[in-house]
């Protein structure tokens, strides 16, 4: 008991002499650390053209910016690589590996990757005559939906299109350019969910087979406690290894798009 109770007073004298130290801290170190701040504010006080125009450019950049995630997702290769990566895990069996910071960092890579040409276009065509102020906001949106048009049609399934084109109770298109976007993403988005399945089911097969094989030897020796899927781990990882996976799984993922 003498020994907590001295161990209590060193603490409240140590607590003591630290606030004391601080009390008597010189008076620069208790000043507050001035913070910068930002301030965006709109008013009706722009004069001149340019001046609108800027501000006008200003709202147009932050609301693609708060769409950007779903334009990155929904209207490019994102969704079609990171299903495909996620089942390949899961097929593998190694549960958070790799992480999904890994997997999403590699399928945005993977996104950049293919969707090169077509944002090159979008930029030739569409950016940069608009910000040498040679086209108008409309037809640059016009000029830049004509390569992204065009990747997803290539994409996109025939029936997949015709549903969606029927549910909306729109004319026929007469030709792929008369399709519109409002018809296309959803058709676009399923087609892709489609192609992912079917490529993951092909990655699943050898692995289920494995997985069959080792469980069928491990009832045949006896060993019932023991979970095939702790021994199945490491044949699966030595043939994922040998027969150099991420090679094949990537190099047939950027091939499936075809080319751009």
């Amino acid at each position: 008991m003498k020994f907590r109770d001295r161990k209590f007073r060193w603490i409240i004298g140590i607590a003591l002499a630290a606030a004391i130290l601080l009390a008597s801290a010189s008076p620069l170190s208790s000043e507050p650390f001035p913070i910068p701040t930002v301030n965006l504010s709109i008013s009706n006080g722009a004069n001149q053209a340019d001046q609108v125009s800027t501000l006008l450019q200003l709202i147009l950049i932050l609301t693609v910016l708060s769409l950007a995630p779903a334009i990155l997702i929904m209207l490019t290769s994102f969704t079609r690589i990171i299903i495909v990566l996620s089942l390949l895990r899961q097929a593998l069996g190694t549960q958070s590996l790799p992480p999904n910071q890994i997997l999403i960092g590699l399928s945005l890579f993977l996104t950049f990757f293919i969707m090169g040409p077509v944002w090159e276009k979008v930029n030739s065509q569409a950016l940069q005559p608009y910000f040498s102020k040679q086209i108008t906001a409309e037809q640059a949106f016009d000029k830049a939906s004509h390569p992204l048009r065009s990747f997803m049609l290539k994409q996109t399934k025939e029936k997949d299109l015709e549903l969606f084109v029927k549910i909306s109770r729109d004319k026929r298109p007469a030709k792929p350019a008369d399709v519109s976007m409002t018809t296309l993403i959803p058709a676009f988005v399923i087609s892709e969910l489609r192609t992912a399945f079917q490529i993951g089911f092909l990655i699943y097969m050898p692995f289920l087979v494995l997985d069959m094989v080792i469980a069928s030897v491990l009832l045949s020796m006896g060993m019932l406690m023991l979970p095939p899927v702790m021994v199945s781990l490491p044949f699966k990882l030595l043939l994922f290894v040998l027969v150099d996976g991420w090679y094949l799984i990537v190099g047939s993922l950027v091939q499936s798009f075809g080319t751009v």
